[in-house]
């Protein structure tokens, strides 16, 4: 049966690299570090005080000036990496009024949601009681509010919904959103994720679960993925929006393409809470299913944009999955962290991580997996391209990510060919 193709045709990320995805990705590739000291809140006596935040964020035009300062950071984020992958896929002015707005969806989710509007809300109604609440608490705290907002703005008609899946987040809603493509259910997404967690309740609360690195006096190498002497991960914010189109649709309006996206999946390890499978099995069959849905073989896969989020059970777990599923065409196979340069996003990490994936396939260039001075030697065989970017030439890249609770989700990505 022929599959109806879908392509990517417009990119929005906000990170702790700024707003830019080329600049995003030229950062990604010198190997530089965006996590630095919190400054945003006092965090003297939490025992990890530093993040990759997002600084200098300015919504320009894209949302208006009195909402911006009433929503919450993810909703703010929101709109400015929805807005970008429109501007990306030159859909705006007469393109976008064009538009068959019945027939364009969002899908962009969020782990956690409002959580500094939670939490000034929380100490209002602690210290100066219930009437001191906004009007606004709920709404700015939910997670679907983010792509409700953008839709009224866009006038988008089509499936607006969030998926929370607390790290796998924006994996679920990218993969979700092709699903609404191939089902004639719309003719094009905005997707991804987007979380604003650098807040005294956020960070305090991955403080209680033992998570989080505490390498304070060396911050920028704090983010180890693989590496034997990481000690958890590091904390990041922002969103990543991929702009998703059926291959005709993009092509009728002569859409720039990006990549195609070739198929996902998305499993639960029904294992724990916290904890993924040692062994990999859910990691593995998830990579399998996603395979098989992309329709093609596994050695055309010869790039992985790992989790890898730095913690001592899920790096290596992650690997084991890897190698049960690619045997010995791990060896062909170069995988890398990005992590390691802007810490772990949570909800938005899969849509930032699909960004780096279709940047290494524009580009040509992987980005270095950074502070990977002492491998585990479980990595023997995979080139993780430690400390330095290296050319490569993309043939489908693999985007994996995990979360709490025991999801999984992978993605697959390949340069777009007639």
């Amino acid at each position: 049966m022929n599959k109806k193709r879908i392509v990517v045709t417009g990119m929005g990320v906000v990170s702790c690299f700024g707003t830019d995805v080329d600049q995003f990705y030229r950062d990604l590739l010198a190997g530089k570090s965006g996590i630095a000291p919190i400054e945003e809140f006092p965090c003297q006596d939490y025992p990890t005080r530093f993040a990759g935040v997002v600084r200098n964020f300015d919504v320009g035009d894209y949302l208006d000036k009195k909402q911006a300062r009433r929503v919450d950071p993810f909703i703010r984020y929101t709109m400015v990496a929805g807005k970008k992958a429109l501007e990306q896929g030159k859909l705006t002015g007469d393109a976008l009024a064009k538009l068959d707005k019945r027939r364009s969806g969002i899908l962009i989710g969020s782990g956690m949601g409002g959580m500094t509007v939670f939490y000034d809300g929380t100490e209002a109604l602690l210290t100066k009681g219930y009437r001191r609440i906004t009007p606004f608490f709920v709404p700015y705290i939910i997670t679907n509010m983010g792509g409700a907002l953008l839709a009224i703005d866009l006038g988008f008609m089509g499936p607006n919904y969030s998926i929370s899946t607390a790290c796998a987040t924006a994996n679920y809603c990218i993969h979700s959103a092709a699903q609404h493509i191939l089902r004639g259910e719309a003719d094009l997404m905005l997707c991804g994720g987007t979380e604003s967690p650098i807040n005294p309740i956020g960070v305090a609360g991955f403080v209680a679960i033992k998570a989080l690195s505490v390498r304070n006096d060396d911050p920028q190498k704090a983010s180890r993925p693989w590496d034997k002497k990481r000690d958890g991960f590091v904390m990041g914010e922002g969103a990543g929006v991929l702009l998703l189109e059926s291959l005709e649709h993009a092509l009728e309006r002569g859409a720039p393409i990006l990549a195609e996206y070739l198929g996902g999946a998305i499993n639960c390890d029904a294992h724990h809470m916290t904890d993924p499978r040692e062994d990999g099995l859910g990691v593995s069959l998830c990579i399998e299913n996603a395979i098989r849905e992309a329709g093609i073989p596994k050695d055309q896969i010869n790039y992985i944009n790992a989790h890898a989020t730095s913690t001592l059970a899920g790096d290596l777990c992650e690997v084991r999955a890897v190698k049960q599923v690619f045997g010995p065409h791990v060896n062909n196979i170069k995988m890398n962290a990005t992590k390691s340069m802007i810490g772990h996003c949570l909800g938005a990490a899969g849509g930032i991580e699909a960004i780096a994936t279709i940047k290494a396939i524009e580009t040509g260039m992987l980005h270095p997996t950074i502070n990977l001075d002492e491998p585990e030697e479980e990595l023997e065989g995979i080139d993780v391209v430690p400390h330095v970017a290296k050319p490569h030439k993309v043939t489908a890249a693999l985007s994996s990510s995990f979360g709490f609770g025991g999801h999984n989700s992978s993605l697959i990505f390949a340069p777009y060919t007639e």
